[in-house]
C-alpha cells in the first residue's frame, strides 16, 4: 500500500469527517443546543485520527448523551467469511457543510441512527425514557424531544427532516431485528 502524504487540498479548504447520531427511543429524539450556533443539533463530531466511523458514531453519542447506544442500520453487504473485510454500518447519509469559522473548513457528515442500548435501558419501563445529559455524565442541555418539540426548538429543516426520518427508521428498524 502507498504513504499518503500531507498536502494542500486541491481546492484550499481543509475538510474534517465528522458523523452526527440520531438517538430514537419512545417518540423522542435526543438534541441540544450547540453552543456557539444557538441551533439544535444531534450528538456529533469530529472522528479522531485512526478512529472508525462506526466507534466515533458510538464514542460522540456517549460524550454527549451519557448513555451507550447502538447503530440501527445495515452494512453494505453481510460477509463474515473469516480473514473478509469487516464490514462497518452504511450511513444513512453523507453530507458536506461549510463551516464558516475557527478557520473556514468542510465537515463531511456521516449521519447515523441509533437507540439506547441494553445498559441504558435497565430498570426502565415500557416506554420510559433514559436520563440523559449533565445528569448521565452527558452534555449540559441535552434532551428527548418530541414530535411538538421538533416544531419549538430551534433547528434547521436539514435537521428537523433527519430527526423525523430516525424517529420513523428507528423504531420499525428495531422491531424487525
Amino acid at each position: 500500500m502507498g504513504h499518503v502524504e500531507f498536502r494542500e487540498p486541491p481546492d484550499g479548504i481543509t475538510k474534517h469527517f465528522t458523523v452526527a447520531v440520531f438517538v430514537v427511543h419512545a417518540g423522542h429524539v435526543a438534541l441540544h443546543p450547540h453552543r456557539k450556533l444557538g441551533l439544535w443539533l444531534p450528538p456529533g463530531g469530529h472522528i479522531e485520527l485512526h478512529e472508525l466511523p462506526d466507534d466515533a458514531a458510538r464514542r460522540e453519542a456517549w460524550e454527549e448523551t451519557g448513555i451507550g447506544v447502538r447503530l440501527v442500520g445495515s452494512p453494505g453487504i453481510t460477509h463474515d467469511e473469516p480473514g473478509a473485510p469487516r464490514q462497518l454500518l452504511r450511513p444513512e447519509g453523507v453530507q458536506v457543510e461549510d463551516i464558516s469559522h475557527d478557520p473556514p473548513h468542510q465537515h463531511i457528515d456521516l449521519i447515523y441512527f441509533a437507540a439506547p442500548d441494553e445498559s441504558a435501558m435497565a430498570g426502565l419501563g415500557q416506554g420510559e425514557l433514559p436520563v440523559i445529559g449533565a445528569e448521565a455524565g452527558g452534555d449540559e442541555g441535552m434532551q428527548w424531544v418530541d414530535e411538538a418539540g421538533l416544531l419549538t426548538n430551534p433547528l434547521t429543516e436539514e435537521v428537523r427532516v433527519w430527526a423525523r426520518l430516525a424517529l420513523t427508521e428507528v423504531p420499525r428498524r428495531t422491531l424487525d431485528s
